[in-house]
């Protein structure tokens, strides 16, 4: 923590002017007094994905911000001022640099409450949590779980130009992306797209032109909102409903067709049901189907 002698010149620095000569040798001392705990506080973000030095140096410009704003003649002590201030920083660099793709901050403070809690759980349980227990333990739904989780998925994205394997004379991952396999239809059939199908049809209209747009057309959710006349947030919403919807009936016994709802135009060939499978059906199930009809090949030079 700051000792005594860095609030005693800070005491001091404050009476300084700024272009008192002694003013600049002693501002150097009281951040070089103050490093140690920028330091610490930069070890707690440590592990996030980010070097240790990148971290020490917001943390050490946090503490040059702090020394400079702080008024020695208020009644807080320094600590009291540097301490948010740097976790401040350190914060700030994690939700502003470190994402491939803009997340909403309660996205992000949700994600790292859930994996401090899960780590916290799986100790005291001996087992992972399941989403309800994470879920209930947080103080939020199971869709705000969902939510945070998958914007997880957004921290970091992969480089084209990465190499493929650790091997030192692997290609680029940009090499090996290919054309969709044809066999890969197949996975249609070995998943059992008839219930997604018959599940797709007893959606509304609407539910089953949204899908469409997404998984045949391939529309942005911005281009699908302009269509439909909602707000983008919204079709996000809708998408991730017509999902959970999917993935839940897929646990269910299937009834026969009714088909309740005008017909729209959905998706019904193989490949485009497959897309909506990997979307809802288990991981498992889905990593047998891929052994059996492999997704990519390969391109050729």
């Amino acid at each position: 923590m700051i000792r005594a002698t860095t609030e005693q010149l800070l005491t001091e620095l404050g009476l300084l002017s700024a272009g008192h000569p002694g003013r600049d040798p002693l501002r150097a001392r009281v951040i070089e007094e103050g490093l140690p705990l920028a330091r610490r506080l930069a070890r707690r973000y440590a592990g996030r994905g980010e070097p240790i030095d990148d971290l020490n140096q917001v943390a050490a410009l946090a503490l040059i911000k702090a020394v400079d704003g702080f008024d020695p003649t208020g009644p807080y002590p320094f600590a009291s001022y540097a301490i948010p201030t740097i976790v401040g920083a350190l914060k700030r660099h994690f939700r502003d640099s470190t994402w491939a793709l803009r997340v909403p901050r309660s996205s992000q403070e949700l994600l790292l409450r859930v994996r401090t809690t899960g780590d916290e759980l799986t100790q005291r349980h001996g087992r992972q949590p399941s989403p309800a227990e994470l879920a209930t333990h947080l103080h939020v739904t199971t869709e705000q779980l969902r939510c945070a989780t998958q914007a997880g998925q957004a921290y970091v994205l992969p480089s084209l130009n990465a190499p493929y394997t650790p091997d030192p004379d692997s290609v680029d991952l940009i090499e090996m992306i290919g054309g969709v396999d044809p066999l890969y239809a197949g996975v249609d059939e070995q998943v059992s797209p008839p219930p997604i199908r018959r599940l797709i049809k007893n959606m509304p209209e609407r539910d089953q032109r949204i899908l469409a747009m997404r998984f045949t057309d391939e529309m942005t959710q911005a281009s699908i909102a302009t269509a439909v006349g909602v707000s983008q947030m919204h079709v996000s919403r809708l998408l991730q409903r017509c999902l959970n919807q999917l993935r839940d009936g897929l646990h269910q016994p299937q009834p026969a067709l009714t088909s309740p709802h005008p017909a729209a135009t959905v998706p019904t060939s193989p490949a485009i049901n497959s897309q909506i499978a990997r979307r809802v059906i288990p991981s498992a199930a889905m990593a047998g189907a891929t052994a059996i009809a492999p997704r990519r090949v390969a391109s050729t030079p």
